[in-house]
């Protein structure tokens, strides 16, 4: 069988990966769509090198930032509710460099509370996931995929119906790197516990009050009259804007105590959602969300 080449382009990087019988032969990276300084064209071409003669023959998929306006060329949102059959049938197409170039598009729908959200590149993660456990295409589902921009999504018989996204990610890096509340402590001396018990309070902070934006600032006043650490009140906040976030989806969701939610994404942020979702009497599967964005890609290829 011959090889096969897919890509995630995110805004940050470009991974490609050779794939042969199924499993990743070769990687490459390069830039991120939002770091160019040239056109998505040659920045393609030069990551690819000498893969693309290879390429020419077999073609190339990819999944992410390269459809959105910014890319290579702008692939649709599919709306929901959507199943892979949606999804895979309206890729965009184009060519660099002789390589016929395939990119998947985006999912636009419904919010958990009605209004416009939109989606691209964890719909291949999602696609992904459920060619990896078929059974999660069977009846009511509620996945999560935390990052940047976190998405809660439901799956009806293996469609997505809707998804919420949540700015967590985003929001905990500008309050981290952008604000006060964590340039007073000091990490001397300081060992990987102190973020790790900053994480519990402010996961508890936010279960006890449901108040975000009134329990920030403690992560300043810890330091300056608690002696707590930097690491300490970055914990806090991480877990603040954590247990906000899921108390906020699962409300929104209708989710009860005792539902099993499916998370796919990088292991150490995986195991602060499944600390914050067992706090809410919810059971978790965690699923790796490079495996499934790989699964999702070669679900394209076939």
């Amino acid at each position: 069988m011959s090889a096969q080449f897919v890509g995630d382009w995110g805004t940050t990087r470009l991974r490609l990966f050779r794939l042969e019988d199924g499993a990743v032969a070769d990687r490459r990276d390069g830039l991120g769509i939002g770091q160019l300084t040239g056109s998505p064209a040659e920045a393609l071409s030069a990551t690819l090198g000498d893969w693309a003669d290879a390429a020419r023959a077999t073609g190339l998929t990819l999944c992410g930032m390269a459809g959105s306006r910014n890319g290579l060329v702008e692939a649709p949102y599919v709306p929901c509710p959507a199943g892979f059959s949606d999804w895979a049938g309206k890729l965009a197409t184009t060519a660099v460099d002789g390589v016929a170039v395939r990119i998947a598009g985006g999912l636009s729908g419904a919010n958990f509370a009605g209004a416009s959200d939109v989606m691209r590149g964890e719909e291949t993660q999602i696609f992904g996931a459920l060619s990896l456990d078929p059974s999660l295409g069977e009846g009511r589902r509620l996945l999560v995929m935390p990052g940047t921009h976190s998405k809660w999504v439901e799956l009806d018989e293996g469609r997505v119906t809707r998804f919420q996204t949540s700015f967590t990610g985003e929001l905990f890096a500008l309050l981290r790197d952008q604000s006060i509340l964590t340039r007073l402590g000091s990490n001397e001396g300081v060992g990987e516990a102190d973020g790790e018990d900053g994480f519990a309070a402010g996961l508890a902070r936010i279960r006890q009050t449901g108040a975000l934006i009134a329990s920030l600032f403690e992560a300043r006043a810890a330091q300056l009259i608690d002696g707590r650490s930097r690491a300490w009140a970055t914990g806090f906040l991480s877990g603040l804007a954590i247990g906000a976030e899921v108390i906020e989806n699962l409300r929104l969701a209708a989710a009860t105590p005792g539902t099993t939610v499916t998370l796919i994404g990088a292991p150490a942020l995986g195991a602060l959602y499944t600390q914050a979702l067992a706090a809410a009497d919810c059971d978790t599967i965690l699923l790796e969300g490079d495996h499934c964005a790989l699964a999702g890609l070669a679900t394209l290829t076939r």
